[in-house]
């Protein structure tokens, strides 16, 4: 089995990569099911969709496909054609030729020449403007391209991954996105879950980024408080920036915090409510004989007082006396 030099990863999709040397972390099915299905997309070559939410890894992805597949000794370009103004996008990618425009004092391979025996990494495609999904088509079809005031076209030997976080069908079908380009693009699609549809998958990546710190920052030792851990397998995060928010929030608060226990500052699960809370029981007492004759506003005014005690009580069984904590949780 031969492997690359540079990077030590497999090109037989019969041997499982070493993910975790990928940055790409994960124990839940439903990310392990991602993880097949790049092993399998990267031995062959063809073009990848990658999609999912923002901070779901989809660069990592990418990078994935490309180091576990038979290019992985070839260069990975990749280009956010968010950030590349319309007027500029086609000579950014396709390169020019000397003369084409008035500062093109020298010829441009661009970056589709530069991928050259790679891969071409294409993010946030959905932010492409009608004029460039229009310069574009022939290419994701097949790989040919004409360079900027050039006159014969190129053939680019590069296999092409494309991502988006934006529903490409329904851009399509809102006249926002081609048609004909999406077609194109999706031959071979992965879905990134995010995390919070990744049971336990938080607390994984939150004590892996931990571990990455204390070697970043020479404090070795450090490890994740117990409330953060709770707190990290509760259903109740969801982390809308995903991936990459956990990132950034632990990383601040390793940081910020120099105990050797990092706080995360997250929100416990709410305790399990004694049986008089619940909204049964709550109308069992409010329908009692002795609120029959009882005014409105006083029957409220008792069961909340009710309510609030057995909260209280609850909560600060919870917090084994801890007011401060308890006050946090409670958000009062």
């Amino acid at each position: 089995m031969q492997r690359s030099a540079a990077s030590g990863f497999p090109v037989d999709d019969r041997i499982t990569p070493d993910w975790s040397a990928l940055n790409l972390i994960g124990e839940s099915p439903q990310f392990r099911q991602v993880l097949d299905q790049l092993q399998q997309w990267a031995a062959v070559d063809a073009t990848v969709l990658l999609r999912g939410e923002t901070g779901t890894g989809k660069e990592l992805a990418a990078r994935a496909v490309h180091y576990c597949s038979a290019r992985q000794a070839g260069p990975f370009v990749p280009l956010n054609c968010g950030a590349v103004p319309d007027s500029l996008f086609e000579a950014e990618l396709f390169g020019h030729a000397r003369g084409a425009f008035t500062d093109a004092k020298g010829e441009s391979r661009g970056l589709a020449g530069l991928a050259e025996g790679g891969t071409l990494f294409l993010d946030e495609i959905d932010s492409l403007s009608a004029r460039a999904q229009a310069a574009i088509l022939r290419f994701v079809q097949d790989r040919s391209y004409r360079p900027v005031g050039a006159t014969r076209f190129h053939q680019a030997d590069v296999r092409l991954i494309a991502a988006s976080n934006a529903d490409l069908a329904a851009l399509a079908n809102s006249g926002h996105f081609r048609t004909d380009l999406l077609f194109r693009l999706d031959l071979l699609t992965v879905h990134l879950p995010p995390l919070r549809d990744r049971p336990g998958d938080a607390l994984l990546l939150a004590e892996t980024f931990v571990r990455r710190f204390c070697a970043q920052y020479r404090m070795p030792g450090r490890t994740l408080s117990a409330a953060s851990r709770d707190a990290l397998l509760s259903p109740h995060q969801t982390w809308p920036g995903n991936v990459r928010e956990l990132e950034h929030r632990v990383h601040r608060c390793f940081l910020l915090d120099s105990r050797m226990t990092v706080e995360m500052g997250l929100a416990s699960p709410p305790p399990n409510l004694p049986p008089n809370l619940s909204p049964n029981a709550c109308a069992d007492v409010a329908t009692a004989a002795d609120f029959r004759t009882t005014p409105f506003a006083q029957a409220k005014a008792r069961v909340i007082a009710d309510f609030e005690r057995s909260y209280v009580h609850a909560l600060l069984q919870h917090t084994q006396g801890n007011v401060s904590e308890a006050a946090r949780l409670s958000g009062k």
